[in-house]
């Protein structure tokens, strides 16, 4: 879904920059998470970069061009960020009342969250702060359970721009895909993950996927996952009413 956010904006004239977190990777999000994520090293970071690049270039532009798209590895600026200066320059800037109230942190203070989870809201707060400064960024996009990480990068960049205007940046969270059971469908939530390798789910797995949308569901997914105009998903709405067992708009959805 951010992929595709990132698509139309690229489309509409703007320039996305594509964040990996080679460096909060190490760290793990506890956001939407019951328990702590396994910790990743930097041999199998490196890899992972280099693939999500792979995937991009399969929906993003990144030829040249004033809409170009770009990979931004957040451990570029992380890697080399000493414990003082995180806390002076950073850590100072949010209050622990603040930090609790949010949504990820609350959901877990009675299961267990370390302090090193506690902190990825930081961190992220940073990458936000930090690609402001230096790239001009000034809209951050992601996953609705990632509001909370967003909301803390627009209040660093607040607190420290220096900017006159009140929001010098903005933020979109977009609803996230929920699996059949109503879980989070991420790639680290079980075995039901659909991924843009061929490696990891064949063609003929991924487009059986799209095929067996429910009639409930395609007209969500026609929205989120292609670029048809308006008129052409309504017609396929009024298929899947008029004629559901032809199943156009699924096999329009999976071509």
């Amino acid at each position: 879904i951010p992929i595709f956010g990132m698509v139309r904006f690229q489309r509409h004239g703007g320039k996305p920059i594509a964040l990996v977190g080679g460096g909060t990777g190490m760290i793990g999000d506890p956001s939407g998470r019951s328990s702590e994520r396994n910790l990743l090293d930097l041999e199998t970071l490196a890899h992972n970069v280099a693939a999500i690049r792979g995937q991009l270039e399969h929906f993003l532009d990144f030829s040249p061009g004033p809409t170009r798209a770009e990979m931004a590895n957040n451990l570029d600026w992380l890697g080399k960020l000493s414990l003082i200066d995180y806390l002076r320059d950073t850590g100072k800037h949010f209050t622990i009342p603040y930090m609790l109230a949010k949504d990820s942190v609350q959901m877990r203070l009675d299961r267990g969250l370390s302090f090193t989870e506690f902190s990825y809201m930081t961190l992220q707060a940073l990458d936000y702060a930090t690609l402001y400064r230096e790239q001009g960024v000034e809209l951050q996009m992601g996953g609705a359970d990632q509001w909370g990480n967003i909301t803390a990068g627009l209040e660093l960049i607040r607190r420290t721009s220096g900017d006159a205007e009140e929001s010098p940046a903005h933020g979109i969270a977009y609803k996230l895909l929920l699996s059949p059971s109503g879980a989070k469908f991420g790639k680290s939530e079980g075995g039901e993950s659909v991924w843009l390798d061929p490696a990891r789910t064949s063609p003929y797995a991924f487009y059986q996927y799209w095929l067996n949308t429910d009639d409930r569901d395609v007209g969500t997914y026609l929205r989120w996952f292609t670029l048809f105009d308006r008129d052409e998903v309504e017609a396929l709405d009024a298929a899947v009413a008029s004629r559901p067992e032809q199943r156009e708009a699924q096999r329009r959805l999976a071509f």
